[in-house]
């Protein structure tokens, strides 16, 4: 008899993973929506849909393994790292969602909040805080949107041996700042940034990509906690606040 697995949960979703397949319970159906028609339309592999019957999405499991997790060193070879750029690359040339994603007047409005809250309950040193405002608030410049993934955690990509054999939970796919993805992908791995901007295959702004590290950072930490992870987890989230200089650079 094959186990159930929980991959994750908490109070907006769970994952259950029973042998090949994977149960993704969502009671966000809009959620859900974006999900399906996001692996539709992207032009790299997906996870195969199954079947869906609400709140549950049947996914087949990718072959091969993560790319890696936050807070851990990963056994990815560089060769995998830029296959990723590619493959992120590729993404963001397709055409765009018909749905739009957050404006910079929206991502602001966050921070502000985000940044107060963590200051009155004394998560963090105030001028911790400042500093990665300050770097994060240079990501609010216009940009030209692309079709982005949203969410593209290194964990969110799989590879087998150098090649990518797929990108899984699409829920927050839009329009968006493509730098936003490559800043998501490298966080908490500076070491590799240069391998997926390689991949890539253009020039980008390193320094917007440093300051999105800082915003995705000050943005997900309330969440975090109050879903049941720790942003302070060496590596994670507060280790990146930590990491970065007043010039948006990272300490080795």
């Amino acid at each position: 008899m094959e186990e159930v697995e929980v991959v994750v949960a908490h109070s907006e979703r769970a994952t259950l993973r029973v042998g090949d397949t994977f149960l993704k319970i969502d009671t966000d159906q809009t959620r859900i929506d974006v999900e399906v028609e996001a692996m539709t339309l992207a032009p790299i592999p997906t996870p195969k849909i199954l079947w869906r019957n609400p709140p549950v999405l049947a996914l087949a499991a990718l072959p091969g393994t993560a790319l890696g997790h936050l807070g851990r060193p990963t056994n990815a070879s560089p060769a995998a790292w830029t296959a990723a750029g590619a493959a992120v690359r590729k993404l963001h040339e397709a055409p765009l969602p018909p749905w739009p994603g957050s404006t910079r007047d929206e991502i602001a409005a966050r921070l502000d909040g985000e940044c107060e809250w963590l200051i009155t309950n004394e998560v963090l040193p105030t001028d911790l805080i400042t500093r990665n405002r300050k770097i994060a608030e240079t990501v609010l410049r216009p940009w030209t949107p692309t079709f982005i993934h949203g969410d593209l955690q290194l964990s969110h990509v799989f590879v087998d041996g150098d090649e990518i054999t797929g990108i899984i939970d699409w829920s927050e796919a839009s329009q968006g700042d493509p730098l936003y993805d490559l800043a998501i992908l490298t966080l908490g791995h500076p070491e590799h940034l240069a391998d997926v901007i390689s991949g890539y295959g253009t020039a980008v702004d390193l320094d917007l990509i440093r300051a999105w590290w800082s915003m995705r950072s000050l943005l997900a930490i309330r969440w975090l906690a109050e879903h049941g992870f720790d942003p302070s987890a060496p590596g994670c989230e507060i280790d990146v606040l930590k990491a970065a200089r007043p010039d948006g650079r990272i300490r080795a």
